[in-house]
Formats: C-alpha cells, structure tokens, sequence
C-alpha cells in the first residue's frame, strides 16, 4: 500500500474525478509500476513529472484502457472502472491529446471534429449541422477557426487546439495533454495555456505532461513525481521548488547555486586551441532557441539537460539532420549551410542519433554492411568499395572497438545494444569526422560497453577530434567533457568550463536556469585546455 502524505484537496472539491490506488503493472523483465497511487481533482491542472522511464505514460496507459492493471483499483467519479479499450475511456469522459496531433489533415476542421460521431439526416451526414456543432465547440473555446477549413492548412499549433475542441466535444471530464508544447513557439504555448485555464474554469481535470519545468510552474497546480516506476510524492506547486522537483525526479541531492549563474568563462590570449566549428544564434522555430556553439579540435563539449531540454535538437541542426532556420554556421572559418546529412558528412561533422535501431544501425544487414556505409555513401554508389577493402575496414574495426562476435558477417540484430552502439560508432569513423555528434551513445548498454566506448571517446579528442557529447547522466558528461554547455527548456543558459563543475552545480543550473546573460559564458576554452577526467578511473553508474 502507498503511504504518501499528500497535500490537501482544493476547496470546493473533496472528491477526486481520478483516484488510482496501488496500481502494477509488469512486463517480461521490468516493472513498469510499483504500487503506485495517483489522483486528480475537477477544475485542477495536474502535471505528472518524472525522468524518461519513470512510469508516466505507463500510468496515463493504464487510465486510458491501452494497458490492464495486475493489481489495483481505478475509480472514475468514485465508481470503479476498468477500461479494455481507449474507445471506453472516452466514452466515459477521459479524452487524450497527444504529442504527435492524431487527426486527418486531409478533412475538414469540422469533420475532424466531429469524426465518428457525426450527425445525420436519412442516413447521411448532415453536413450543414455538423458544421454547426464544430462552430459552437470552437466558440465555447474562443476559437476564431473556420470548421470548414481544410485541417492541413494550419499550422502545428492550431491542429493541437482542434484536437483539443476535438476531446472536449465528447464532454470530456478529464483531459490528458501529452507533451502538447513540444513543438509550439511562445504566442502559440500563451495560447493554449489560455484553453487550458478556461477548461479549468469550467471544472475539467486536466493532466498536463510536460518536460518544460517554466511551463509546468506557470499552469499546473498540483504535481506528481515518479521515479523508476514508484510514486515519490505528490506536491501543490507552489510548495515545491523548481530545485527539490528535479532533486525528486532524480533521486539525488543537489547543493545550492553558490552563485553559479554568474560565472564567466575567460579566455587567455595565446595558446588557445584552433576553432573547427562556430554556430550562432542556431535556432529553429518551434524546437530549440537560438543557441550560440563552439567546439574546437580536440575538444569534447559535453551538453546537460533533462529530456526535452534541446540538447537532441541541437545535435540535429549541427549534423544536417534538421534545417536551422534562423543563425550561421562557420567550419573551419567558412561559413556553411548544413541542410542535409549529406552535407555535414561532407564537411566531416558526422551525427549518431539516440535512436540507434531507427536512425543508426540497420538491424537486417551486416556488420560489414553497417560499417561500411556511411563511406559507400559518402564514395558514391556507382563506385562500390572492393569486397576485400570492405574486409579490411571491418575487420579493423572490429578489432579497435571490441566489436563482439568479432564476425563481420553477423547480423546486427543479434548483437547487444552496446556491440550495436560499436558498429554505429565503427561506421563514422570510417568516414575520418573532424566532428563527431554523440547523442546518448551509452543509453541502455551494459556498463563494460560504457566504458570501453568513453575511453574511445577520449582517445579521439587527443588525438585532435572534436566531440560533443550528450547523455542524461550528468556524471558521464562531467567525466569526459572540457566544457559542459545546459539546455533548459529549449535554451541555452549556461556554457562552462568543466573546472570544478560538479553534478550538484549542473542539476541546481538545470532546475533554476539562468535569468543573467552574463551566466552564459563565451564559447572560448582556457588557454590550459584543461583535460576531462579520464574514463578509466571509474565507471558510469
């Protein structure tokens, strides 16, 4: 049984339209909840917080009929419920809108709307009515949307209002947001934030996810935190600091800013490394603000930030894989657009996605066949590398990474996920990078593979490589990196030298951020270089 002390129910409302008590659920190998318990209040804005893998989209799974409990109750209104499918969820009231807009950019606004629930004249849909019915939901929302609008014309931000117009026609009493701002500017976030508020006017309890802590303490009044799927607590929000939330979310202690913010990053004239890449005021609406980076040869620059801060989106724009559309970028001094992978290949940035089955590895081939790759491509396909080079390089590779089996002609399905992450990496350096964008490269491989491909990662930075390097555990990026830049919430607040940077002082800046541009330091190492800690004198937990 759960034994949490919770705060207080708000006034007016005693009873909560959502109560799950001591809910599990286990799948082969892991539970994925641990006796939790969780509960929302009508006319509440309630945020469920927790680090990727906490339990959060297991629990909404769970409340939305998607996944059956093994053990606990549900109660809906203070009836016990249990849901086989969403279809049922709805119908009683619990509507979702999730991150990645579910509707038909192909019908109208009204249609989608009313989607499956149409009204009809003789046995047609009474498009005239229907129409209606949209323009009333739309208006009840202060919507200024014409419902016979084709929905692929309007931006991203509009067709997540229509879904939501969408989940309240059903009179939804409980409304799951998903991530809804992931891809929203600041006009469109204020917007939405305004649906919200008047949906809690009118007594909806409303479940807000999201990664974006600004936003959560702007429009929730109530938190949940999850970790490794238990509940730690459930908090008001103005009783909780923007610092002990992340220290909740993350299970450690954190110290306090000891004035960090206002630390400056001094460069001395003379000895300083050669500049390979510059990028200013990279941005891209919608995804990241614009961000100011420099990384020199042989630097590895580390980036920290929880899930969602920018820091993937960032790697994105650096590798070609998604169009800046705002700022510059300089590689070796001239100014280049990196609008495709093809491009940055070209000028030696290589990217290696967090997604390594969808975006790195290709599981059916070989593992000849994936590390060679990206060179066949970069050669071009009508001059095809000789089986016997193709040997060589795979061979050599394998041997350099420890790549096991050590049979180039295994499939990359049946390889670990730390022997896969090898092949993804064997496949770059193939192509000689002068930049190497590390993005998670150690997520969910066992801790030998980890340290065997820090201990890579180092080697490449001495021998004159430049290497950023994101992952979420702070201590991997304290113990590689020469400077370390924070995202928060789709910024950049700090950039620092890794001198005397500890996880306490990188957690307090990820909670607090920085409200000081002179906490942003300048993108120009000591003139010392100073040297990361070495991988070898411990392990990553």
């Amino acid at each position: 049984m759960t034994d949490i002390t919770r705060p207080p129910a708000p006034s007016g409302s005693p009873d909560p339209v959502v109560e799950m008590t001591d809910i599990s659920i286990s799948f082969p190998g892991v539970k994925a909840l641990d006796g939790v318990s969780f509960r929302m209040f009508p006319g509440e804005v309630h945020s469920l917080m927790g680090e990727n893998g906490a339990g959060k989209s297991t629990l909404i799974k769970a409340l939305t009929g998607v996944y059956q409990i093994d053990s606990g109750e549900i109660r809906l209104a203070g009836r016990p419920v249990s849901f086989a499918t969403t279809a049922q969820a709805q119908e009683a009231g619990i509507s979702t809108v999730y991150q990645e807009v579910n509707l038909l950019p192909n019908l109208s606004v009204a249609e989608n709307i009313m989607l499956g629930r149409e009204p009809r004249r003789f046995g047609a849909i009474d498009s005239r009515r229907m129409r209606a019915r949209a323009q009333e939901v739309l208006d009840g929302l202060g919507l200024e949307i014409d419902p016979a609008s084709l929905l692929a014309s309007h931006s991203l931000a509009i067709q997540q209002l229509v879904a939501i117009a969408r989940a309240i026609n059903i009179d939804a009493r409980v409304l799951i947001l998903d991530e809804p701002t992931s891809s929203l500017d600041a006009d469109e976030v204020a917007e939405l934030f305004r649906i919200i508020r008047s949906l809690k006017d009118d007594g909806v309890a409303i479940l807000f996810v999201s990664h974006f802590l600004d936003q959560v303490y702007e429009i929730a009044d109530r938190l949940t935190v999850f970790r490794n799927g238990r509940l730690v607590g459930e908090y008001l929000t103005d009783d909780l600091l923007r610092i002990d939330l992340v220290q909740k979310m993350i299970g450690k202690e954190i110290t306090t800013l000891d004035e960090l913010e206002q630390r400056v990053h001094e460069a001395d004239s003379e000895g300083d490394p050669t500049v390979f890449l510059r990028a200013r005021d990279l941005g891209r609406r919608g995804a990241v603000e614009p961000v100011d980076i420099t990384v020199h040869e042989g630097e590895v620059v580390g980036f920290a930030g929880l899930l969602g801060s920018g820091r993937t989106e960032v790697a994105r724009l650096l590798g070609g894989v998604d169009r800046a559309d705002s700022g510059h970028i300089t590689v070796g001094g001239t100014e280049v657009r990196l609008r495709t992978p093809r491009r940055a290949i070209a000028e030696r940035i290589m990217y290696s996605s967090e997604n390594r089955r969808a975006e790195g590895v290709v599981d059916e081939l070989t593992v000849r066949d994936n590390i060679i790759l990206a060179l066949q491509a970069d050669r071009g396909w009508f001059r095809p590398i000789p089986k016997k080079r193709q040997d060589e390089l795979a061979q050599s590779y394998i041997d350099a990474l420890n790549i096991r089996p050590a049979n180039a002609d295994a499939i990359v399905r049946n390889l670990s996920g730390g022997n896969q992450q090898k092949v993804l990496l064997a496949r770059w350096l193939a192509v000689a990078p002068r930049l190497l964008i590390l993005d998670e490269p150690t997520r969910g491989i066992d801790v030998g593979a980890k340290a065997e491909i820090q201990k890579l990662v180092f080697s490449l930075a001495e021998n004159g490589m430049g290497v950023v390097y994101i992952s979420a555990e702070l201590e991997e990026v304290l113990r590689l990196s020469h400077r370390v830049i924070v995202m928060r919430d789709r910024q950049q607040v700090a950039d620092l030298p890794n001198d005397n940077l500890t996880v306490d002082s990188l957690l307090a800046l990820i909670a607090e951020g920085s409200s000081d541009e002179t906490a942003l330091a300048p993108n120009i190492p000591n003139s010392s270089n100073p040297t990361p800690n070495n991988p070898t004198q411990g392990e990553t937990r």
